[in-house]
């Protein structure tokens, strides 16, 4: 099978993608913005072919790249796995006439109010939204669902850009920095109370074939804006046996259903509280923060290559052994500036390093980022554990005692 897989160089997690498509047998032929000369010899070794463009958003270039393949070889499918690139590559699909991800499902898994609108449509619980282009609009929304409401970009990745407002006042503020942003349409939402949370999958044919649970402690709109929270989010590995998943992994295959997806990855957000299970969002590609490289340690799978045999093969060829429990921590440094050193991370060796499956350590002077800019922005350390409570109060110690210094 010819695979076209758009952008495999960076981020750097793209390779394992490009790895895995190579090792399920497929010819990769790759595209993206970097020279090859940018590229180590295993990620060349990967790819049969490689044309650059100057950005892979560009569909009218990407379709001139991809149609000069098309002339060389016959390709079988075209493939995306970063949010921003999976609209372009379904039009990029379409007009090559290549089989994936179709047009609307792209859009719908991409612009969060239609895709709220085609799920409620099909009966999936989800909070109440609109896409407003006016302060009016804005302002009629608030006054029929109510305060607190949560305001961001159509079209945006995880809680990028969003954020929440309490009451008129708020709602303005945040209407006028979106403006000044040159934004002319974002989505606002009722606010969904309850615990946060990700269900992942792998589909084949619209079925799920592999699927994986995960939840945020605290939610994503609190981790993301206070240094002092040292968040994690950790993988279940009670999905089989605990029924209480039972309702989530049958809201995500209604998902997956009403928004056609067929073969691909899929990352789904949802919230718990007062008002039951609620679906939030969806995209059509892996989660991001190293999500697959958790789901891997902790259930004895690579599930890159699984994916790949999806694409490749039509199927999966491994089931997740559910052995660990696997989570991740996010260190903060206590200002920003350039990290000076840690405390706490001997003493943490000794109590929890059978259990690590990597730490990231910036080494002193290694420039801090923004809490805002996720779990993976500054240090981290990752782990697993056969019993989940117990992963849990590791990942708790680890947030309270490995210190971050920066100045």
């Amino acid at each position: 099978m010819n695979v076209v897989f758009v952008e495999p160089f960076f981020p750097a997690n793209q390779r394992k993608f490009a790895r895995a498509l190579a090792d399920a047998g497929a010819t990769v032929i790759g595209i993206g913005e970097y020279p090859v000369e940018s590229f180590d010899d295993q990620l060349k070794s990967c790819l049969y072919h490689y044309e650059q463009v100057p950005s892979v958003t560009d569909v009218e270039a990407m379709t001139r790249a991809v149609r000069w393949v098309q002339d060389k070889l016959w390709v079988d499918r075209l493939e995306a796995t970063v949010e921003a690139h999976t609209l372009p590559a379904a039009q990029v699909r379409e007009a090559c006439t290549i089989p994936g991800t179709s047009v609307r499902t792209a859009w719908l898994c991409r612009d969060k109010p239609s895709m709220k609108e085609a799920l409620r449509s099909a009966g999936v619980p989800t909070a109440a939204s609109a896409a407003v282009s006016t302060a009016a609009q804005a302002h009629a929304f608030a006054e029929t669902a109510g305060f607190p409401l949560v305001l961001k970009p159509r079209s945006a990745a995880g809680a990028s850009g969003t954020v929440r407002v309490d009451d008129m006042a708020a709602l303005d503020r945040a209407l006028g920095v979106f403006g000044g942003q040159g934004v002319d349409s974002i989505a606002v939402e009722e606010f969904v109370e309850g615990h946060e949370g990700f269900y992942d999958t792998v589909a084949v044919d619209g079925q799920v074939a592999l699927d994986f649970a995960s939840h945020y402690y605290p939610n994503v709109l609190e981790a993301m804006r206070a240094r002092w929270i040292s968040p994690q989010f950790v993988s279940t590995n009670r999905i089989d046996t605990a029924p209480d998943y039972a309702e989530l992994r049958e809201m995500g295959r209604r998902v997956i259903s009403a928004l056609g997806i067929g073969t691909s990855a899929t990352h789904m957000e949802w919230f718990f509280g007062p008002k039951g299970l609620k679906f939030s969002e969806i995209g059509c590609r892996p989660p991001g923060v190293g999500a697959w490289d958790l789901y891997s340690a902790g259930n004895d799978i690579d599930l890159y290559r699984e994916w790949a045999n999806a694409i490749v093969h039509g199927g999966t060829s491994t089931a997740p052994s559910r052995r660990f429990a696997s989570g991740i921590v996010a260190l903060r440094p206590d200002r920003d500036g350039h990290i000076t050193g840690y405390s706490g991370a001997d003493e943490l060796q000794q109590r929890h390093g059978e259990w690590v499956i990597d730490a990231h350590l910036p080494p002193p002077g290694t420039p801090t980022q923004g809490v805002e800019a996720g779990y993976m922005a500054n240090a981290y350390v990752r782990m697993r554990h056969p019993d989940y409570d117990t992963l849990r109060g590791m990942l708790d110690d680890v947030g309270r005692a490995l210190h971050v210094y920066a100045q």
